[in-house]
């Protein structure tokens, strides 16, 4: 039968091509997602891969130290077959208690932060005064600072320093801060620390003039197992604990923490801490 005016088709091959244009750009994408999620994966994974190879290197290095010591001091005892000079003994035997201190603080660092990441670690909250935690502090850096020739200024900005938090981790907080900016000084360390108040809350600063650290250094610092390459110099001792144990104490505190750097020209902690 013949319709002459009848123009309507029930399949056009313009709707066939469009049709399959549009699925074959569906599918194009989809195998363009899987393939930059399977990218991104392995990529993570080398770097998880790198991550851990560094920590147990620097563990290693860290550990080997003080059993080294420890090792040597015990057998200068051992082979002693004279025990009146009870100078020597003592000394050897204050070597290997020292030695033996700082491992198990080393071990219960990594320990401590396994809790922290599970949840399981318990805050004992009190009120503190940040003054006299930081005083306390300086008591230790303030002779490290002085054999290294450098310069250590404290001031006291806040007016209310009075907090609810966990004595131990917010010393250790501050120490950590200290600690690495004594660690990462050029040549003479110059350290500034200061307090201030906020609205809700009080605020501690330590800056250093430093090495200091590029922008993409300071986007992973707070990262687990992170240290700032050194190439193949070994100068600065750490696991890359310090400042991601840092960052998790302070949250847990519900608190903030920033910083600023510049490399050649140092680095400036800020840690918010709020008042309740």
């Amino acid at each position: 039968m013949y319709f002459p005016n009848k123009e309507d088709v029930v399949v056009d091959k313009k709707d066939i091509i469009s049709n399959e244009l549009f699925w074959s750009s569906i599918l194009l994408a989809i195998v363009l997602l899987v393939f930059s999620i399977a990218i991104f994966i392995i990529l993570r994974q080398k770097r998880l891969s790198e991550v851990k190879t560094d920590f147990i290197n620097n563990m290693t290095h860290e550990l080997k130290t003080p059993i080294s010591t420890i090792a040597l001091s015990s057998d200068v005892l051992r082979q002693m077959t004279d025990y009146s000079d009870s100078e020597r003994i003592s000394r050897y035997a204050n070597i290997i208690h020292t030695e033996n201190a700082r491992l198990e603080s080393q071990v219960e660092r990594v320990l401590q932060l396994a809790k922290l990441e599970n949840g399981k670690i318990e805050l004992k909250k009190e009120n503190l005064d940040l003054h006299e935690i930081i005083d306390k502090c300086l008591g230790t850096f303030r002779l490290i600072v002085a054999q290294k020739n450098g310069t250590l200024d404290y001031v006291q900005g806040a007016e209310n320093t009075m907090f609810y938090g966990d004595k131990v981790h917010i010393t250790n907080v501050i120490y950590n801060l200290l600690d690495n900016a004594t660690k990462y000084c050029k040549e003479v360390p110059q350290i500034q620390i200061s307090t201030s108040n906020e609205a809700k809350g009080v605020v501690l600063t330590v800056k250093d003039l430093g090495k200091g650290m590029s922008p993409i250094e300071l986007k992973q610092i707070f990262e687990k197992f992170y240290r700032v390459p050194t190439g193949s110099v070994h100068d600065v001792k750490g696991f890359g604990l310090g400042l991601f144990y840092v960052s998790e104490i302070v949250k847990a505190h519900n608190g903030k923490i920033a910083v600023k750097s510049e490399l050649g020209k140092g680095s400036e902690f800020t840690v918010f801490i709020p008042f309740n």
